[in-house]
């Protein structure tokens, strides 16, 4: 047999170096267990449960009809042909085939590239949309759609990205899109730590430490990421903290990347409702024009849930416009995002109206989702409460709890025995006696000497009982089983 010529010695190292916890080892291990379940084989569980990451549609949430309805007829126009016209009025609204009209007129077929920074009609209608919630003016040209957030996420870091002396901040716990791609672009990560006790609450002071602490290595670090509502942690900033970020990365030339993707789930309004940076940013006067921050949006959360069509996009705010001349030439190599994940940007920032024929189902739908989930994320912050050694803050907002464990010691050496760190010892052994498939909190990054796990709240509300006594007797044996 011939050597090979590309082996793991020999490929780009910053690839190998990259990781992913939330599609790593316990996810394959689950999709092992599914098609194990498949054959036939006899197993603790009858399904698996895959709380590792926040994908809706695959525990089963309902699409938003009208959404789709919409996506369906851009997909076969034949249907909103004259000749068809009482055909499509019998399935379809006349507010879905005015949609679809409209769509099409602007895009012609979904099946050709679009504009490489996405379909002026929908940057259009994102513009809108962004004034609209902010109150500020919002241009299409700055505006850039993307095959889903993360892929906007690593465009934007590719061009922050100078070389390996160039340092992001990102907080601890962060969802590992950041320090994967960090890795790949060989760059420097630069932890700031959320504050447990304060309901992952963050500080300017802390902000500066690690700043000042990156500088003394010699580090120049050029972005600071906020993942607001959190993801793993599912806080929601204040306006006031919000200010006091902003005015840090003013005071040391700082980019700021605004991830944004949970800002519709927010689940105490009144007392933790979401603004966003661009808000915040622009209500602070003339001082900070020019400001840089770039901010993302997406598809896959929300009530919406589209996670398999990767549509998002990112504005660009203060940037020079040689860098926005790059950022276009990037997209460009890419050809376009996908079209049908573009089309589903529009219909997120443009849903039915208020008298519109379809809005009456679209609100019910949207606060059926809403609602289950605030009622779920309750349930299982209750659950992992009630756990021996386990604490669980609430979630104000995002999709997933990430509880802190603190496991007998005879659990923590268990776990070194088979070469594995405590907490994703805890996850495995959870996935293999229940089927749920969680996330180990060593995946995002902790205080050292801590154990998490995030676990998503998505499971179908009538498997909810089920799913949550499950996770009590597993952690009722763990316990008993490594009893100190």
């Amino acid at each position: 047999m011939l050597a090979k010529i590309v082996h793991s010695k020999n490929m780009n190292a910053n690839i190998r170096k990259a990781e992913y916890a939330v599609r790593g080892e316990l996810a394959i291990r689950s999709e092992e267990l599914k098609n194990q379940l498949a054959k036939g084989e006899k197993l603790p569980f009858s399904r698996v449960v895959g709380c590792n990451i926040g994908n809706p549609q695959a525990l089963d949430q309902k699409p938003i009809t009208f959404f789709r309805q919409v996506a369906s007829l851009v997909e076969y126009p034949e249907l909103l042909k004259d000749e068809n016209a009482e055909v499509a009025s019998k399935l379809y609204p006349s507010d879905a085939i005015a949609r679809a009209k409209l769509l099409l007129k602007n895009i012609g077929s979904v099946g050709a590239y679009s504009h490489s920074q996405g379909i002026p009609h929908i940057r259009e209608n994102v513009a809108k949309f962004i004034s609209e919630r902010d109150g500020y003016p919002a241009d299409p040209s700055k505006i850039f759609l993307t095959q889903g957030a993360s892929a906007g996420v690593q465009l934007t870091l590719q061009m922050i990205v100078e070389n390996n002396k160039v340092g992001i901040m990102i907080p601890i716990p962060q969802y590992p899109l950041y320090t994967a791609t960090l890795a790949v672009l060989d760059a420097n990560p630069v932890p700031y730590y959320l504050d447990e006790s304060k309901g992952w609450g963050l500080t300017t002071r802390e902000l500066q430490r690690s700043y000042d602490e990156a500088a003394k290595l010699g580090v120049e670090t050029r972005a600071l990421v906020i993942i607001n509502p959190g993801n793993p942690t599912g806080q929601c900033l204040t306006i006031e903290n919000m200010r006091e970020i902003v005015e840090f990365c003013h005071k040391n030339r700082i980019i700021l990347l605004a991830d944004e993707v949970y800002q519709t789930n927010i689940y105490q309004p009144k007392d933790r409702p979401f603004h966003s940076f661009k808000k915040v940013l622009k209500s602070m006067g003339p001082k900070y024009e020019g400001f840089e921050m770039i901010s993302y949006h997406s598809i896959s959360k929300g009530m919406i849930g589209e996670c398999g069509r990767r549509g998002g996009y990112f504005e660009c705010e203060g940037l020079d416009e040689s860098i926005l001349e790059q950022i276009y030439k990037i997209s460009s190599i890419s050809l376009c995002p996908n079209v049908q994940g573009q089309i589903m940007v529009d219909l997120m920032v443009n849903p039915p109206k208020k008298g519109d024929p379809s809005y009456e189902q679209y609100k019910k739908e949207y606060d059926d989702i809403y609602y289950s989930l605030i009622k779920r994320a309750s349930i299982l912050e209750d659950t992992f409460n009630s756990l021996e050694g386990c604490t669980c803050n609430s979630a104000d907002g995002a999709m997933y709890l990430f509880p802190q464990i603190r496991l007998p010691k005879k659990a923590i050496e268990a776990a070194k025995a088979a070469g594995k760190e405590p907490d994703q010892f805890y996850c495995m052994a959870m996935l293999e006696s229940t089927g749920v498939c969680m996330v180990a909190g060593s995946g995002f990054g902790q205080v050292e000497g801590t154990a998490h796990f995030r676990s998503t709240f998505l499971p179908q509300p009538e498997l909810f009982d089920e799913f949550c006594s499950g996770i009590k007797n597993f952690h009722a044996d763990f316990m008993n089983k490594y009893r100190d």
